[in-house]
């Protein structure tokens, strides 16, 4: 269940801190009952943003996908990098 406080909880930062970092989740602030901030630690923050930026990816291959556009063989692909680059 989401973590909502009103935006004078703000005021105690340690006690925000805190939970920001026990649950892992961001922590909805209010201001006057409606939808004002969002406050998450660093590590939960970027957590969230690789996960958004994988989707944005794997969105992305789905649309190449559906667009038929030509496909490559893996082999044929790792082969034309070995040759490039002189590794085996």
């Amino acid at each position: 269940m989401p973590e909502i406080r009103p935006i004078k909880d703000l005021r105690n930062t340690n006690e925000i801190s805190e939970l920001c970092h026990e649950r892992n989740e961001p922590v909805y602030i209010t201001k006057n009952g409606y939808g004002h901030l969002v406050v998450m630690s660093m590590e939960t923050y970027k957590e969230k943003l690789a996960k958004a930026e994988l989707y944005e990816k794997l969105a992305e291959a789905e649309m190449e996908l559906n667009n038929k556009d030509e496909l490559l063989d893996a082999e044929v692909v790792f082969e034309r990098i070995k040759k490039k680059y002189g590794r085996e």
